[in-house]
C-alpha cells in the first residue's frame, strides 16, 4: 500500500467537521472571523488505503471555532496598532533664568509662566519679563507643564576683567599751566542773572529765551578788556531746575551769587548757598539793582549773615560788589574781584595727554545728531578723538564755541559744542578720551554688563526677602494647622480662601481709579530732567494716579502717537515740533498733544488735565430761609397729615427745589415739598414776608420754631490738591 494515502479515523472525523464548518461558512451561519485554518502537526498514516487519495494529513488544514474572548482579543489586536510611549519634552535650564529665557527654552509665552505660577508662594505682582527667577519656581514650572528638566552643560563663566575707563593720576605739577576760572552764576529767579552775562557778553540771550527765562545751562567764554578769559555757566534760576544747578557747581571755580537789593535772600538763593558749599567753592556775592529806589544792600548782607556767608564789611572773606546789570554799573569790579580771586586759587591744569571733561548740556540736533555742551578739564580736545561719556561713546566730527563757530581745538576751562556722539549722553557724566573706537567699544560693553550685574544682584535680593516673607506668612497660616486632622485642615483652609475671595471685589475696585497717562518729550537732557523733578513732587496718586509711560529728549514722533494711543495718554513736548504727519496721525487716533516753551505753562496745563479727571462735586446754595410759625394736621381721607404754618424771612421758597428741616441747629430731613399753599391757594414760589402751608413727603412731624431751608444744588469741577510749588 505504498505510495497511497493512509486515513485513520480521528482524521475522518476531522474532515467530517471541517466540511461541516465549510458549509456553515457558505449558508452565512459562521462569520469568517470565527474560524481560521489550523495545520495539524504529521501523523503517521493509516493502514487503510484510499483511492484515489482525498487528503494528505500533512498539509491539510485544520478548522475550529472561536471563543468570544479570543476572538475579541483578535480584533483589537488587528484595530489598535502598537505606538511607542511618547517621551516627555527636555528643557534645558539653568541657573539666574529669566521669567523670559524660561518661557524661550519651553517654547512657550511669558503668560504660560505666569499660569503656572498661579496658586503659589509667589508674587505674581513683583515679576516682570526680566526678572531672576529661584532654581525651586523654575523645576516647579517645568514639572507642571508636563516636561522634565535638564541642568545646561554651563562652561564656568569667567570673572570679566574690568575695562572700564578711569581717570589719570594727577598731573606732575612741572607740567601745569595756567587756565581760565569757571565761574557759575547762581541766584533766585528773575534777580538779574542772564542779564548779568549778556552785559559782559555784549549779547541778548534773555531775548532768546521763552517768557525772559532762562531754562538750559547756557556755557560762555568771555574775553574782558584786560586780556584775561572767565568761563560762565549760566544755570536757570527756577525751582525747577535745583538738579541743573547742582550740577554747574561740580565743575565750577568760582560762584557768583546774585541777590536782587530790593527782594534779599530768596528761597532758591538759599539752594543756591547750600550747593556751594557742598562742592567747597568759593562765592562772591553781586547785589544786583541797585539803582532802583527800594534797594537795600545792607539788609541783603545782613541776611546772608543767617546762611553763614559773612561779607568783608562784617570781617568775612566773601567779597561783595554792588552792580546794576541792565545799565552796566559797576560791571568791571566784578569782573576784577573774579579774576582776582582766581590768582589767589591759583587754577591750573594739564594740557597734555587723554582729555577728561563734564558734560553740562546734551541735546538732539535734526541736522548735526546727539551734540553736547560740556567744559574741558583736562588735556586738549581735536577732532578726531575718540570720547566716552556713561553709555555712549563719540568719535569728534565737529567742534563748536558758544556762537556756534567751529573750533579746531579747546584747552581747559574751555566750553565747547561736540558732534560725533552715537547716542545721547546724559548731562552730568563724566567725560574721558580713550585710544581708539576698539577701546571705546570694550568700555561702554564693560559699563553695560557692570549695570547688568548689579541690577540681577539687585532682583535677587528683592525675590530673597520676597520670598522670605512667603515662606514666614506660609509658617504663620500653617501653625495653626499642626493639630488639626486632615478634613478640619480643609476646612479651616477653604474658610481663609472664601475670607480672600469675599475682599477681592474691593481690591479690584480699588485698582480702577483714575489715572493720567502722559509722555514728555524735551529739547534736551536738563529740561526733561527738570520736568521729572517737578512731577517727582506729585502726592494726589489718590485723586488721580500720574503715569510717565515714557520720557526722551527730541522731537514727536509716530512711535510717541502709537504708545499714547495704546496707554490712552497725553503728549507733552517742551520746546519740541510735531511735523505734519504726526499731527495728521495724532488728529486721526485722538490723541493730544500739547505744546509748551515756558515750563510754567506746562505745569499748569498738566494740573488742569489732572484736575478734569476728577469727579464733579455737588455744592449747595441757600435759595431762601423760613421759620415754622405754628403747627396743625390736615385730614386728607383716613389719613392725618402734618402741616407747618411759615413765613419766609430770606429769599424765596421754590417748590422745584430741594428743602432743609433745621431743627436746634441739627438738620432732621432732608427732600422735596410734598405741597405748598399760600391760603387756599397751590402755589409754586414764596417770596420774602410771605406765609405759606407746606409739608414733606414723609409726613415729618414740626415744632413751632423749626427751620426751612430751600436750596438748590450744582456740580462743580474740583481741582487736584497737587501744588508744583510755584
Amino acid at each position: 500500500m505504498s505510495g497511497r494515502a493512509m486515513l485513520t479515523l480521528e482524521n475522518l472525523a476531522q474532515l467530517h467537521r471541517a466540511c461541516r464548518q465549510l458549509h456553515s461558512l457558505a449558508s452565512g451561519k459562521v462569520h469568517r472571523r470565527q474560524w481560521r485554518p489550523v495545520l495539524p502537526p504529521a501523523r503517521p498514516l493509516c493502514p487503510v488505503q484510499l483511492h484515489p487519495p482525498l487528503w494528505q494529513p500533512d498539509t491539510a488544514p485544520q478548522f475550529r471555532l472561536f471563543t468570544t474572548k479570543e476572538r475579541k482579543k483578535s480584533d483589537k489586536a488587528k484595530l489598535r496598532p502598537t505606538q511607542p510611549k511618547p517621551q516627555k519634552q527636555e528643557v534645558e535650564i539653568k541657573p539666574q533664568m529669566t521669567v523670559e529665557d524660561l518661557a524661550r527654552a519651553m517654547q512657550k509665552d511669558i503668560d504660560h509662566i505666569y499660569e503656572a505660577l498661579l496658586n503659589t508662594s509667589v508674587d505674581l505682582d513683583s515679576l516682570e519679563p526680566d526678572s531672576v527667577l529661584d532654581e525651586a519656581w523654575i523645576k516647579d514650572i517645568v514639572k507642571k507643564s508636563g516636561m522634565k528638566y535638564k541642568w545646561a552643560k554651563l562652561k564656568e563663566e569667567k570673572v570679566k576683567e574690568n575695562k572700564d575707563a578711569v581717570k589719570r593720576p594727577p598731573a606732575d605739577p612741572d607740567l601745569l599751566t595756567s587756565r581760565p576760572p569757571v565761574v557759575t552764576i547762581l541766584g533766585h529767579v528773575d534777580h538779574g542773572k542772564t542779564t548779568l552775562l549778556d552785559s559782559l557778553r555784549k549779547t541778548q540771550v534773555a531775548a532768546s529765551e521763552a517768557g525772559g527765562i532762562t531754562q538750559h545751562i547756557g556755557a560762555f567764554l568771555v574775553h574782558l578788556p584786560s586780556g584775561e578769559k572767565i568761563t560762565f555757566l549760566d544755570t536757570p534760576g527756577h525751582a525747577a531746575f535745583s538738579a541743573m544747578r547742582a550740577r554747574g557747581t561740580h565743575v565750577t571755580d568760582i560762584v557768583i551769587l546774585v541777590i536782587a537789593a530790593e527782594d534779599g535772600v530768596m528761597r532758591q538763593t538759599v539752594e543756591s548757598i547750600q550747593h556751594a558749599k557742598n562742592a567747597k567753592v568759593p562765592v562772591i556775592v553781586a547785589i544786583n539793582k541797585c539803582d532802583k529806589p527800594a534797594a537795600d544792600p545792607d539788609r541783603v548782607k545782613k541776611e546772608l549773615l543767617a546762611h553763614d556767608v559773612v561779607c568783608e564789611e562784617y570781617g568775612g572773606d566773601v567779597q561783595t560788589v554792588h552792580i546794576s546789570a541792565l545799565k552796566g554799573d559797576n560791571l568791571m569790579a566784578l569782573a576784577e574781584a573774579t579774576v582776582a580771586l582766581a590768582e589767589v586759587l591759583e587754577l591750573k591744569a594739564d594740557c597734555t595727554g587723554l582729555v577728561e571733561g563734564t558734560i553740562v548740556e546734551s541735546r538732539t540736533d535734526k541736522g548735526k545728531g546727539p551734540v553736547t555742551t560740556a567744559i574741558i578739564q583736562r588735556g586738549t580736545l581735536r577732532k578726531g578723538c575718540i570720547l566716552v561719556a556713561g553709555k555712549s561713546w563719540a568719535k569728534v566730527r565737529l567742534m563748536f564755541d558758544e556762537n556756534g563757530n567751529p573750533m579746531e581745538t579747546a584747552s581747559p576751562s574751555m566750553p565747547v559744542e561736540i558732534v560725533g556722539w552715537k547716542e545721547v549722553p546724559s548731562a552730568g557724566e563724566e567725560i574721558l578720551e580713550v585710544e581708539s573706537e576698539q577701546r571705546a567699544r570694550e568700555v561702554i560693553e564693560w559699563r553695560i554688563y557692570a549695570e547688568q550685574q548689579e541690577k540681577v544682584k539687585k532682583d535677587l535680593e528683592v525675590i530673597e526677602a520676597k520670598e522670605k516673607e512667603h515662606q514666614e506668612a506660609y509658617k504663620k497660616e500653617r501653625e495653626g494647622l499642626v493639630n488639626l486632622t486632615w478634613k478640619q485642615r480643609r476646612a479651616a483652609l477653604f474658610k481663609a480662601k472664601r475670607h480672600l475671595m469675599a475682599h477681592r471685589p474691593k481690591e479690584k475696585v480699588e485698582s480702577d481709579k483714575n489715572m493720567l497717562p502722559v509722555i514728555i518729550k524735551g529739547d534736551v537732557d536738563g529740561s526733561v530732567e527738570a520736568i521729572l523733578n517737578i512731577l517727582d513732587t506729585y502726592d494726589a496718586d489718590e485723586e488721580c494716579e500720574l503715569d510717565v509711560i515714557q520720557f526722551g529728549v527730541g522731537d514727536i514722533g509716530e512711535s510717541d502717537i502709537h504708545l499714547a494711543e495704546t496707554f490712552k495718554g497725553i503728549i507733552y513736548g517742551f520746546n519740541v515740533n510735531a511735523n505734519k504727519t504726526v499731527q495728521k496721525l495724532a488728529a486721526k487716533k485722538g490723541i493730544q498733544i500739547k505744546m509748551h516753551n515756558i515750563i510754567y505753562r506746562l505745569i499748569e496745563d498738566l494740573q488742569e488735565e489732572l484736575s478734569r479727571t476728577l469727579p464733579h462735586s455737588v455744592e449747595e446754595h441757600v435759595i431762601g430761609e423760613a421759620v415754622v410759625l405754628a403747627t396743625f394736621d390736615v385730614t386728607v381721607g383716613k389719613n392725618k397729615i402734618p402741616v407747618a404754618g411759615c413765613r419766609v424771612q430770606k429769599g424765596l421758597l421754590d417748590r422745584k427745589m430741594k428743602f432743609k428741616l433745621i431743627r436746634n441747629g441739627e438738620m432732621i430731613w432732608t427732600g422735596p415739598l410734598s405741597s405748598l399753599k399760600h391760603h387756599k391757594d397751590d402755589i409754586s414760589v414764596v417770596k420774602t414776608g410771605m406765609d405759606c402751608g407746606l409739608n414733606f413727603e414723609k409726613n415729618i412731624q414740626f415744632e413751632v420754631g423749626d427751620e426751612i431751608v430751600c436750596f438748590g444744588e450744582k456740580e462743580v469741577a474740583q481741582k487736584i490738591s497737587w501744588d508744583p510749588g510755584f
